[in-house]
């Protein structure tokens, strides 16, 4: 044994290269041991229930990278040898890089962890936030990999201080030449956060409507009634008028139509009782009121006696809005016809404006 003492190898003695031999392969067979026992026997017991703190122990196990494992034991048996100043820091920040690697891994898996689970729960419920779930995501890896990769380089002797200072000016540079792509990535968050709309929602932007299909970090895109598909960018959209036509409770119509001047004036006077029971005999319309509103209007050539009637469909489907309104106008017709007169004769040369208080949508929503 004497000899392991007095025989040497670059400065060390064949028994230190033995006990560091020996100290480095026990590390690394101790932490081998302990990943797979953590993957074999955790991970059937995972694999039996529902998810916790199990799954994410052998998740986090699994994603433990045997080199660094290595890398780490090498170091701790060099620690029984003497080595060269050069050599103990080569050494050391080999050592100090796997560990903030294997850090910066398990923290990476844990943020793929969380968004899975962000985007299970969100699939059940707002499906929008899956873009904020995203975003949310992209940025927690960059200031992850950013701040590990800072911590790396100040343990290896690097002066970060300057090098944060041209990153910092290097990025108000990019974010000038990139700031309409900020704008649309920050007004992404907004209408996460705001939720003007949803995905599945109706709505009209403009003269442009459609179904939401997507809400992404730059544009939304919609699923116009034609078939069509329509990119918006969202900081555009933002800055837009939005009518959602799916967060419509009730619809409110206006009925407004002339008889001619020379109407009785005791039919002129129950028209308006007559409107009242039209709508109220209908299932889910409302009657709010019906006057005879004036004499003439400049669509029918000053020759006509105006009514306006309004009620409110009491469910936002439009299909039942469209059978309602129907109803609503042959019967009208109906009892214009049974008072025998018509309705007042329109003037060509006049434009006809549509109603203003309609509250359709362009398309059917």
């Amino acid at each position: 044994m004497r000899w392991l003492q007095t025989t040497s190898f670059l400065g060390n003695s064949l028994l230190q290269w033995a006990v560091a031999s020996g100290v480095a392969l026990a590390v690394f067979l101790a932490l081998l041991l302990v990943r797979r026992l953590i993957v074999g026997r955790l991970g059937r017991r995972a694999a039996s229930t529902a998810g916790g703190l199990d799954d994410i122990a052998v998740d986090l196990a699994r994603r433990t990278r045997t080199l660094l494992i290595l890398i780490l034991a090498v170091w701790l048996g060099s620690l029984e040898l003497q080595v060269g100043p050069a050599v103990d820091r080569v050494l050391k920040g080999a050592a100090e890089a796997a560990v903030f690697l294997q850090l910066a891994l398990w923290a990476s898996l844990s943020i793929d962890l969380w968004v899975a689970r962000a985007q299970r729960r969100r699939l059940a419920g707002d499906t929008s936030s899956l873009a904020l779930v995203g975003v949310l995501r992209l940025v927690a890896k960059l200031t992850l990999w950013s701040i590990l990769l800072l911590a790396a380089l100040d343990n290896l002797g690097v002066n970060v201080t300057s090098l944060v200072t041209g990153l910092g000016i290097g990025g108000l540079a990019v974010a000038l030449a990139l700031q309409n792509v900020l704008s649309d990535l920050l007004a992404s968050l907004a209408i996460v956060f705001d939720k003007p709309f949803v995905i599945g929602d109706s709505i009209s932007v403009n003269e442009l409507s459609g179904t939401v299909e997507s809400i992404g970090l730059k544009t939304t895109r919609l699923r116009g009634a034609g078939g069509e598909q329509i990119i918006l960018a969202n900081g555009e959209l933002l800055k837009s008028r939005i009518h959602n036509w799916k967060r419509m409770s009730e619809r409110r119509v206006v009925l407004a139509f002339g008889v001619p001047r020379e109407t009785p004036a005791d039919v002129v006077a129950g028209l308006p009782e007559r409107l009242r029971g039209i709508v109220e005999g209908l299932a889910q319309v409302r009657f709010e009121r019906a006057h005879f509103k004036g004499f003439g209007g400049k669509e029918s050539g000053e020759t006509s006696l105006d009514f306006e009637a309004v009620y409110w469909i009491e469910v936002p489907d439009y299909k039942v809005f469209m059978d309602r309104q129907q109803a609503v106008n042959l019967a009208v017709l109906k009892t214009l016809q049974e008072e025998g007169i018509g309705l007042a004769p329109t003037n060509p040369s006049l434009p006809r404006p549509a109603p203003a208080d309609r509250n359709l949508p362009p398309a059917n929503p």
